[in-house]
């Protein structure tokens, strides 16, 4: 292949690693937006491979100025690309069919990207006659970009930039492709000079998308919460959101309600204080989640508890809730505790090698909605959980709401019985969220009538025995086990939020 192809595989790298970029970030932000990623990512891929498919086709109706036609396609990627993760929040806030735009947008940008290797193929053909080594070149470069694309957007591009400065950024390198043409092969472009100015006027667009990529996320982020954005961060593993309204501060995760301290303590004394009043031997904690403190805050109560682990992903979410006054006021300053031992690691690894003992093991996480929290209710899971418990120790799970996911409820009870637990149910009312459920298990049977030597807020012996009670509509035994290797409970998590939305 003579030296001036050459850059044309170079730009075959650069579209690859971009489109394979844009349905990572359609995917992701459609997950941010609507839950259920395995649903996200599966429609993403499939429609993008039948887009290729259909650009690949239509190419070939393509028989004059190639390179014209090359130098279309990536310009349209690059605006269309470029702004792909913007159009797609926007959307979420105005317009009612989300589906919609999504679709059009993976249509759009596989159809173009498809008709690319095909069009470079001819052009490269026509003067070269060696059709076996063209194609071997492409198709190289064009799967390494793919690669390339691939581990770049989720372990430096999304973490470092966010979505908007990614798609722009992403934009403004197909357009760069195009520039390489219009530079290399000006002399076969028709009208260049109307194609030059116009790639300079994108290029311009694409790069002030990038300088104020925060400016916009700001913006959008308004339109998604009711409340004023007080500080906002992706971390390499989720997006935190912190508002404010008078005195109620709530944290978001992935566009999540995590609490409100308007009413977050409600939740945090049922979460702890319940199993800590069946336990006779306080003295070591584990808590899996609870980055924010606030469960580290009520076991911190008790001054029989002498070691507390918590094991929670993000190190970055310890850092905002150790730091942000807003928040760190709201948790008495837990995370700094002498008592306490912070992992930041996953919970499903810290137990397969947890050499110790609990007397409570407390799991905070958030729902079940996606593979990688999936496994965190598992029965598998529950076994580690158990393996990290003494005998007489007791564990208590979040367990989403009986009311708004009752078979998600009722399948995390089951899929705890099934590990060999005595367990018992019980979910009161967080206006912030509604009626939210708790499971709590032993290895022995458990009581109702419980005593707490403990400064509360809102339980007291009362009204406890009335947590454990629940209606009709609340309770669905039609549910199967959550298998590692069959996790029906995202299936029923999913499915209430499809529901309720």
């Amino acid at each position: 292949m003579s030296k001036k192809y050459r850059l044309l595989m170079l730009t075959t790298l650069i579209i690859s690693g971009c489109s394979m970029c844009y349905e990572l970030i359609i995917s992701a932000v459609s997950s941010y937006l609507l839950g259920n990623s395995t649903l996200q990512y599966s429609i993403t891929i499939g429609l993008y491979m039948a887009a290729l498919g259909f650009g690949s086709y239509i190419s070939k109706f393509f028989k004059k100025n190639l390179f014209n036609v090359f130098v279309t396609i990536e310009l349209s990627i690059g605006i269309v690309g470029g702004v792909s993760s913007l159009l797609l929040f926007l959307s979420n806030i105005y317009i009612s069919n989300y589906a919609v735009v999504m679709y059009l947008e993976i249509i759009v940008i596989g159809t173009l990207a498809g008709a690319e290797i095909p069009i470079m193929t001819r052009i490269i053909e026509a003067d070269e006659n060696n059709l076996s080594v063209t194609l071997s070149s492409i198709f190289s470069f064009d799967y390494i970009g793919g690669l390339l694309g691939s581990i770049a957007f989720p372990l430096l591009l999304l973490p470092k930039l966010g979505y908007f400065a990614t798609s722009f950024l992403c934009g403004l390198l197909n357009i760069i492709a195009a520039f390489l043409i219009l530079w290399r092969f000006g002399e076969r472009v028709v009208h260049i000079r109307i194609y030059r100015i116009l790639a300079v006027f994108l290029a311009a667009f694409m790069v002030t998308g990038m300088i104020f990529a925060d400016n916009i996320s700001e913006e959008i982020e308004g339109g998604l919460y009711r409340d004023q954005i007080i500080y906002m961060e992706q971390t390499e593993y989720q997006k935190i959101v912190v508002t404010k309204h008078r005195d109620d501060v709530r944290l978001y995760i992935d566009g999540n309600c995590q609490f409100s301290t308007a009413d977050e303590y409600r939740y945090h004394e049922a979460l702890v204080h319940i199993p800590m009043s069946e336990l006779k031997d306080r003295s070591k904690v584990l808590i899996l989640g609870g980055g924010d403190g606030l469960a580290v805050r009520e076991v911190l109560k008790y001054e029989e508890v002498k070691e507390i682990d918590l094991v929670d992903l993000d190190s970055e979410m310890i850092r905002i809730c150790s730091t942000n006054e807003n928040i760190s006021s709201v948790n008495q300053n837990s995370l700094k505790s002498d008592k306490l031992t912070i992992h930041t690691m996953d919970a499903y690894e810290y137990l397969e090698s947890c050499k110790e003992q609990y007397d409570l093991i407390i799991v905070d996480l958030p729902d079940p909605n996606c593979e990688s929290l999936n496994k965190l209710y598992s029965n598998v899971f529950y076994r580690m959980c158990g393996n990290s418990l003494k005998d007489t120790g007791v564990m208590v799970v979040q367990s989403t709401s009986p009311y708004y996911a009752p078979r998600a409820f009722w399948c995390i009870n089951r899929t705890i019985e099934s590990e060999g637990f005595y367990v018992k149910p019980y979910h009161l009312q967080v206006p912030a969220f509604g009626d939210w459920g708790f499971n709590m298990a032993s290895r022995s049977e458990l009581t109702e009538n419980l005593t707490f030597d403990v400064e509360t807020r809102y339980l007291t012996e009362d009204n406890v025995l009335a947590l454990f009670r629940f209606g009709k509509d609340e309770v669905d035994e039609n549910v199967e086990i959550n298998r590692l290797t069959k996790p029906v409970l995202m299936e029923y998590y999913n499915k209430a939020v499809e529901e309720w939305n």
